[in-house]
């Protein structure tokens, strides 16, 4: 298959779904002119809407940052996990494709079990709570209704506009004594500046599943400790969670150059934080 070169393409040929999310808001920046939906425009479980859409804008390009993202509330709600991180790409993959439009969507590292130091593109996928799940019925769907697919999965993401790991652990840091963290999960933190920078590239690559995160591994207390000075560390089992979270979820990228350390990025994403406040 050839595949299209995207780069001199107008941005304005760009649709993306979920642009209320921590990651859209980062889209919005590094693509301006796109058309950006959010769930109460576009319900991406709607098969008929999401079609209705994609044949009237007619995007070369779909991006699609919609996802159910709270993983112990996918437990809770696992039909409805399912619907929006499974059956609804599905539909966005099936309208792209009658339209020709490349679609990037993004994935998770908790499509693995967490058996293993380091993940690869191609390892075996084996899900171990219900987002992994439906964050990988997502990629089958997708690849079973299209070809001209890019998966990015990635992990730990933080970033402005959304609940993340970094703005709760500075705010218990300026409340507490000690932030207790777990120190038996290992993975990579990624920024969504970076992460929204990196899929342009992506989409004039060949199609496929990309891995996609910030440089360097840690566990989420040595993640804490680089920004906070009053960590402590702890074990999962100290720390139980509904959902069973994977023991290693490193993404190895063996397709594009590496972004930078994730020391650097969340030292940019603090330094703004604090200039806008």
């Amino acid at each position: 298959m050839v595949v299209e070169t995207i780069k001199g393409m107008s941005s304005g040929k760009i649709l993306v779904f979920g642009s209320n999310g921590m990651l859209g808001h980062a889209l919005q920046a590094v693509c301006p002119t796109a058309r950006f939906y959010t769930h109460r425009d576009v319900d991406i479980t709607d098969d008929a809407g999401i079609n209705r859409v994609l044949l009237r804008d007619r995007p070369d390009i779909v991006i699609n940052a919609a996802a159910y993202t709270d993983v112990d509330g996918c437990e809770d709600n696992r039909d409805h996990a399912m619907l929006v991180n499974g059956t609804g790409p599905g539909f966005i993959a099936n309208a792209c494709s009658e339209i020709g439009a490349v679609l990037v969507h993004y994935s998770s590292d908790y499509v693995f079990n967490g058996m293993m130091p380091e993940y690869y593109e191609n390892d075996e996928n084996d899900p171990i709570n219900s987002y992994g799940e439906s964050k990988l019925l997502g990629e089958i769907l997708i690849q079973e209704n299209m070809e001209n697919y890019r998966i990015i999965r990635t992990s730990w993401l933080f970033g402005s506009h959304g609940k993340n790991f970094v703005d709760t652990v500075l705010s218990l840091s300026r409340q507490m004594p000690e932030v207790h963290v777990v120190n038996d999960q290992v993975g990579k933190p990624t920024y969504t500046v970076d992460l929204a920078k990196k899929t342009m590239e992506i989409i004039s690559c060949e199609p496929g599943i990309y891995h996609i995160t910030n440089d360097g591994t840690c566990s989420w207390y040595e993640f804490a400790s680089a920004f906070i000075p009053n960590a402590v560390p702890c074990s999962t089992a100290e720390f139980p969670r509904k959902a069973k979270r994977p023991r290693f979820s490193v993404l190895v990228n063996t397709k594009t150059p590496p972004l930078r350390h994730w020391r650097e990025a969340v030292a940019e994403y603090i330094q703004t934080k604090e200039c806008v406040t």
